[in-house]
Parts: C-alpha cells; structure tokens; sequence
C-alpha cells in the first residue's frame, strides 16, 4: 500500500478552531440545518432521548436501529485513564471493548483521554460525545477490527501516534499483542454498517480515517477535517479486489483549512460525495486507483491560492484503469451539480453510475449554493441538556 505519512501541517489558533467548529443550531433556525442535524438537532429533550440518534443516520449506513431499543446498555465514561490490557470499569476501553452486549457509551464530564494502545471498538457500540468536550488525543486511535452497527459522534480526535508494540484487549475479552500500528484516527477493518458523525480529526500521524481491507456500507457525515496531509482512505490497496464491493457515503462534511489529500483517496468501490466543503487543498481533493466510481454531488469545491496548490479536484492514479483484460477505461467519475471557486475544476469520465439506496438511505440532496449553511455546524459539537444542540 502507498505510504500515507503525513505532513507538519500548518496550525490555527485554538480560539479560531472553536468559532469555527461549535456553531450551534437552534430550534428557530434548524429548518435551514441538512437533513441529519434536522432529525435531532432541533429537539431540546435529546439528553433524555440519546437513541433518537440512531435513526437519523442515511446513506449507504442506512438506520442504525440495532443500536437503539430497550436491550441497550446505558454506560457512563467517569474515568479518562486507560489500560489497554485491564481496563477498569468507568473507562473508555472498558465500556467500547469488554462489556458484552449492546452498549450505548457517553460522558459524565469534559475530559482528554490519552489512549496507550489502540481501541478496539466492539459490534452493537455507540460512543456518544455530546454534553461533554472529549478528546482522543496524543496517543493510539480508534479501530473497528471485524465489526458491524458501531456509531461514533462527537469526539475530537487528533494527535494521535504509532505507539511502541504492546498487549491490548480486543472485544470477547482476549489480550492480544499489537503492533505499532500507523497513527490513524479512526481506522474501519472489514466492518460494516458504521456511521462516523461530527466528529471534529486532525493532526494524526498517518491518515485521518480509514476505510479498508472489505469493509462497507458506511456514512461519514457531519464531520470536519482540518491541518492534515492525507485525509481519508477508502480502499486497502490496489490488490485488495475485494474492496470492489465497498460502499461509502462521504456527506456534509467540511474539509480544511489546512488540507492536502485523499477527501477521499478510493480504489475499487464506489462512494458517494455529497454537500461537502471543500476549502482548499494543495494536491487534490477526490483521488483514487483501480477505477473506482465516484458520483460528486451538489458540493463546494474553493480552490486554496498557494503557490503551486492545484486547481484541479480530481487526481486519476493512473490517469486509466484497464479490466483484467487490458481493454477499457473502468473510471465512472460525474460531477452533478457542484459548485466552483478560484479556479477549481472537475475532470468527468466514464458513464454516471448512481448510488441504489434503498428507502432507508436515500436522503434529499441541497443545492452546492447551501452547502456552507449547511456545514457550517460540522465537528464535535458543545451541547448543553434542555437546549437544542
């Protein structure tokens, strides 16, 4: 697989990251929200009522309604520390890999956790954020190993780094040694059905979230990617055929200030990229190998004005992917409906090959012209109990 290492990226101020990343929505104004912030936002009662969530999910995810329901354990994260190997109960690792069953996982405080080895997050897990400032940070991140019906929202993430190989319990309760791994974030392993929603991720040593080796059927919404060099990989490698049949929705997001590329980065599947920010990039924003489908839809695509920052959105590697034959372009790259500043351009080639959602994903597309009212509330949100978020 190509290397994915990141660069020393450029930095805002703390105090601009947190303008611009905690906008609230209110209950006057939510009608203007997309389509997700819509279904929950707006509700004043959502602390009472944490599992509305789950069924306000769309795209290739579709519902989330396994994680819902009265068969759903309530857990509580009072305690930041964490041992990868015996995790106490009230930790992060405790509540997201060892305790069995369906588990629906928030915060009882502000608090900055440190993870020593990474997190092996279970099937049926919601990590939920909001109420609480929670950050992943300085350490290993998050992985989804083998997994299926995980949420997680409204975490910041960042920093994190390839730790010295150590032990780590891995869901069912068995340690297991781990390797160094890359730094990454978030990092999906042959899992399926997973939404990643506003969460706000930079400054990782290796990719921001990765979407690999088969896995499938997943939602990235809501979320902002800023100050990083390779953003977002769907797709192991060129090899991984099996990767054919993965499937992502990319929506809502806003990528920058301060980005590279891979927003996202696909080889062999097909995603769906839809009323997203782009603001800036320096080497290209939608890339990929092996001929993967892309259906760009109803985005902003703001060229950045650096020396030598490209214009074009697009970046083909190589420019033509043949079948296993030699015959025939295999790229199906449309721009519908996207929107273009300074300069940016979107190569189109092959034929529109649309997504098939079935009723539980398919959602309205907005206009690009809305496309900054519309992420202008990404990230890890503040929200207060009794209050709309």
């Amino acid at each position: 697989m190509a290397s994915r290492r990141s660069n020393a990226p450029l930095l805002l101020p703390l105090a601009v990251l947190f303008l611009l990343g905690s906008g609230g929505v209110s209950a006057a104004n939510i009608n203007g929200a997309n389509v997700i912030d819509r279904c929950w936002r707006g509700q004043r009662s959502w602390a009472a009522d944490r599992q509305r969530l789950a069924v306000c999910s769309v795209g290739f995810t579709g519902k989330m309604r396994q994680n819902r329901g009265a068969g759903v354990a309530a857990y509580t994260v009072t305690d930041p520390s964490d041992d990868p190997v015996r995790p106490r109960p009230g930790t992060l690792r405790y509540g997201a890999t060892v305790l069995p069953g369906k588990v629906w996982i928030t915060f009882a405080r502000d608090m900055h956790i440190r993870l020593a080895q990474p997190l092996f997050v279970k099937s049926f897990t919601a990590i939920d954020g909001r109420g609480a400032d929670v950050h992943v940070a300085g350490g290993a991140g998050i992985v989804l190993y083998h997994v299926n019906d995980v949420i997680i929202h409204g975490l910041h993430v960042h920093d994190c780094r390839a730790q010295p190989p150590g032990r780590v319990v891995v869901p069912g309760g068995a340690v297991q040694a781990s390797g160094s791994g890359d730094g990454d974030a978030i990092r999906l392993v042959a899992s399926s059905k997973v939404w990643i929603d506003h969460n706000t991720l930079s400054r990782c040593e290796d990719g921001l979230l990765d979407v690999t080796v088969g896995s499938t059927d997943v939602t990235v919404s809501n979320n902002w990617f800023h100050d990083h060099d390779k953003v977002m990989l769907l797709g192991h490698d060129d090899g991984f055929s099996t990767d054919r049949r993965m499937r992502v929705t990319v929506a809502f997001n806003r990528f920058g200030p301060n980005v590279n590329q891979r927003m996202p980065r696909i080889r062999h599947g097909y995603a769906h990229v839809v009323n997203n920010l782009y603001d800036g990039w320096r080497d290209y924003a939608i890339g990929g190998s092996m001929g993967p489908s892309v259906k760009s839809q109803g985005n902003l695509f703001a060229a950045s004005g650096g020396a030598g920052d490209n214009k074009k959105v697009t970046r083909r590697m190589p420019a033509v992917a043949r079948d296993a034959g030699g015959k025939g372009d295999q790229w199906h790259w449309h721009s519908v409906g996207d929107a273009f500043e300074n300069g940016a351009f979107f190569r189109q080639v092959g034929n529109r090959v649309r997504p098939n959602y079935n009723r539980h994903q398919a959602f309205p597309v907005a206009s690009a012209g809305d496309v900054r009212a519309l992420t202008s509330g990404v990230g890890a949100l503040r929200c207060s109990a009794m209050a709309a978020c």
